[in-house]
């Protein structure tokens, strides 16, 4: 990779977002619990996820409009600054023994909004600085990036919760998006023309022009709607795996946390092959096939009351992740022209963050009301399905991850089953070389 020209700007942005990602996992976990401890209240607990989740599915559909119009690196830094800002306020009521509920919640939902822009425009980014055949590896990397924050910013928010103040903790947060802002400011990103009028109606007329570009190609449609569909059973299972692993763990804490730990390790190794190893060729074929792997991994979360069997499938579906997440992200980076990408993977974002908290309402009711009286003792699949799988606390729980995996076969399946689907990459041309709004070569924004 350090073979091929323009890579240099690219990596210095991903460098950034990897440490300034690591600060925002660090602060999340780090919030969370404080608030957890100090109010001793679930509910209290839950607001603040909801506050980082509610803003980006409010906002996501004009911030990728707004991304398309703006120059994308100075929104990048626009971003970072502002949750840095954020951070230092934080700290600074922290400190200053100030500090109310409210502010907590509204100082996430800042946060959350700056990276509701900042996503869409980074996704955009990559194809302007990186060539097409090197866009497996570039988002294998994001991925990457994306398991290290994930499993890093925890792990460091609990050795510096440990032995500094909240206020450390958000200073060093801080920290870290300021790298993020230096990264940023010494990497150029090109500005690609317009493929759309330069002028449109009004913001939303120019956000909708996204949804028509992706409705009026079957193939796209159809990989969103795969992507969504995943998105929902993911929610789901996200819910169901902490009843599942404290019921054959014994409702010990610490398997819960080794299981997760060791999840989070095949999002990490599943990024790194992905890097190495750049993915298929055909990227469609890579999605809807790893997908198809993710679905049996996570059926055999159920199969039986095995802490072993749990962790053993959950590092596989983890590790499944990266390469349908790059396949797909470089299928649309390959297939949008550049000035609608930012548009385009915020509909995505949409549909992910709609999609997920409606699995999560989902899961406790069909757990309780659903699939765990047809398992538990005298239950009405007990004397037939219970026979192999087992009955009793939990084995409902089992049940329905079963059925999320197959359904999630069936998904991959029944999308390759359809041509505008399975040829999406032949059938749609790539997008139209990027040129500057000059008409000359791309030029760079400095």
């Amino acid at each position: 990779m350090s073979r091929a020209p323009g890579l240099r700007d690219f990596l210095l942005i991903w460098a950034g977002q990897l440490i300034s990602g690591v600060g925002s996992r660090l602060t999340s976990f780090a919030l969370g619990l404080w608030v957890y401890r100090t109010t001793g209240s679930e509910t209290r607990f839950a607001l603040v996820f909801i506050a980082m989740a509610l803003p980006a599915l409010l906002v996501s559909p004009l911030a990728g409009a707004l991304v398309d119009r703006w120059d994308r690196r100075r929104t990048m830094i626009a971003c970072e600054v502002a949750s840095a800002t954020v951070m230092v306020a934080l700290a600074i009521l922290f400190a200053t023994d100030t500090l109310a509920m409210w502010h907590v919640y509204a100082g996430v939902g800042i946060s959350a909004l700056a990276n509701a822009f900042l996503q869409p425009a980074y996704a955009a980014s990559i194809p302007l600085l990186a060539s097409q055949d090197q866009l497996n590896r570039v988002n294998g990397m994001v991925q990457t990036g994306n398991a290290v924050a994930l499993v890093g910013g925890p792990a460091l928010a609990g050795v510096l919760m440990g032995v500094f103040s909240m206020t450390t903790v958000l200073l060093v947060d801080a920290l870290t998006f300021a790298v993020g802002v230096v990264a940023l400011v010494a990497a150029r990103v090109p500005r690609p023309a317009r493929t759309t009028p330069s002028e449109e109606a009004n913001l939303w007329h120019e956000a909708a022009t996204g949804f028509r570009y992706v409705r009026d190609r079957p193939g796209l449609l159809g990989v969103l709607t795969v992507l969504g569909l995943s998105n929902f059973f993911f929610g789901i299972a996200s819910i169901a795996i902490t009843p599942l692993v404290l019921s054959v763990s014994g409702d010990s804490e610490t398997m819960l946390g080794l299981q997760m730990s060791i999840g989070c390790s095949g999002l990490l190794v599943g990024g790194l092959i992905m890097t190495l190893w750049g993915g298929p060729r055909s990227r469609i074929r890579c999605m809807l096939g790893f997908s198809l792997l993710a679905g049996v991994f996570l059926a055999l979360h159920g199969l039986a009351p095995s802490f072993t069997l749990i962790c053993a499938a959950g590092f596989a579906l983890f590790l499944t992740m990266p390469f349908t997440n790059s396949a797909n992200a470089a299928l649309w980076q390959s297939k949008v022209p550049a000035d609608l990408q930012g548009r385009c993977f915020a509909i995505q974002r949409v549909l992910s963050e709609a999609a997920m908290p409606l699995g999560y309402c989902l899961a406790g009711p069909l757990a309780e009301h659903t699939f765990e009286p047809l398992l538990a003792p005298g239950g009405a699949l007990a004397g037939s399905l219970g026979l192999l799988i087992g009955t009793g606390p939990g084995r409902g729980l089992g049940l329905m991850f079963i059925v999320l995996g197959v359904l999630m076969v069936l998904v991959a399946v029944g999308a390759y089953a359809v041509r505008s689907i399975r040829r999406v990459e032949s059938e749609l041309p790539d997008a139209p070389p990027l040129v500057a709004d000059t008409g000359t070569p791309l030029q760079c924004a400095t």
